[in-house]
């Protein structure tokens, strides 16, 4: 029986520089959607009777109102998945709020809706009405924990692994487009094309081998796989972090090196020496209120972030991801005196010289 898949919400193509040498490129799409590590995530999940959508009944030009709110059973296996990933020991923490304004992501369960997630940094730009992330179907049944870990993958900047050029499937593509129109999913050519049947660029992928294994891969039915030969039976992945899961992650999002990081005094700059994938944190203490600029030199493709502590905990207040563009990361905000903000720095590609530095003025 044809299980049910998660629906990614098509997002569009990030704007780049045109041009872009193929490395520099490879280095922005690996990384564009990735946190920088140390980012506190906090998720709330929708709970008032206001929290839903009007959705159309298919054949009688009616709607119908549909809430997002989701039992405690329900919440209760997300948390745990949560938990799951966290205890690998990555660099990221996981927080329930109550407030959805102080929420990077905003869970529903809108049953009938498919389940779903935002892509990492794509959860950002969403208002806080919206949903994040959404969980169509009981995820107490047996088996069902499962999609919890792989929405929560897609969180982490996961992609799906049967998409990997790596995996070499050739798909009966007929037989694939007819197995999804059908129950329990009933996909669009469009949608069985987005999830399934299109390569995604090496450079966006989870690793360089396919890991059949993985949270990410989808489960596959007898016969919608023709080669590699061993699979013309379906893939059958047990449903937990592979260890090919595990080391992504840690690899993105290493434990947080001990002690406090260094000041980023105003108007001195501070030599970067970061390899592809590497940050550094500063904190900044402002010693006026003001408007300052946060930003990168040299050549080199970076992400900045800046966050500002709220009772011991770093917020997310603003980022600025250069693109692979000739232009340096920059940030102008209002800083208070008195207040604590942590800067991070993540490194894509260094280029030419790869000499970089970061300054707040």
């Amino acid at each position: 029986m044809t299980a049910r898949y998660c629906s990614l919400v098509p997002a569009p193509d990030p704007a780049v520089a045109p041009g872009l040498a193929a490395e520099r490129l490879g280095a922005f799409l690996s990384g564009r959607r990735m946190w920088v590590n140390g980012t506190v995530l906090h998720y709330c999940f929708f709970d008032g009777d206001d929290d839903g959508s009007v959705i159309a009944v298919p054949g009688c030009g009616r709607s119908r109102w549909v809430s997002w709110v989701g039992g405690e059973e329900q919440r209760a296996v997300v948390r745990e998945a949560f938990r799951e990933w966290r205890e690998l020991g990555i660099g990221l923490e996981f927080r329930e709020v109550a407030d959805r304004s102080e929420a990077e992501l905003r869970i529903g369960f809108q049953q009938g809706g498919g389940s779903w997630s935002a892509i990492g940094r794509d959860a950002l730009p969403a208002g806080r009405g919206e949903r994040t992330m959404n969980f169509g179907w009981d995820l107490t049944a047996p088996g069902e924990r499962a999609t919890a870990l792989h929405e929560i993958g897609h969180v982490l900047g996961m992609r799906h692994e049967h998409q990997s050029p790596y995996a070499g499937i050739h798909w009966d593509d007929e037989a694939v487009y007819a197995d999804l129109a059908g129950p329990p999913n009933h996909w669009s050519r469009e949608r069985t094309d987005a999830n399934v049947l299109r390569k995604l660029d090496a450079a966006e992928v989870n690793g360089s081998v396919w890991d059949p294994q993985s949270v990410m891969q989808f489960p596959f039915d007898p016969g919608l796989i023709l080669e590699p030969e061993q699979f013309r039976g379906g893939v059958r992945p047990p449903g937990g972090l592979s260890p090919q899961d595990k080391e992504f992650v840690l690899r993105w999002y290493p434990p947080l090196p001990p002690g406090a990081p260094p000041a980023l005094v105003p108007f001195r700059s501070v030599p970067l020496s970061l390899g592809p994938g590497e940050q550094a944190e500063f904190t900044v203490e402002p010693p006026e209120t003001r408007a300052y600029t946060v930003g990168t030199f040299g050549e080199g493709d970076c992400v900045v972030v800046v966050f500002e502590e709220r009772d011991g905990e770093p917020r997310f207040l603003a980022g600025h991801d250069d693109a692979g563009t000739p232009d340096n990361a920059t940030l102008r905000m209002r800083l208070v005196k008195g207040r604590r903000y942590v800067v991070r720095v993540r490194l894509y590609s260094g280029w030419g010289s790869g000499e970089t530095a970061v300054m707040c003025w």
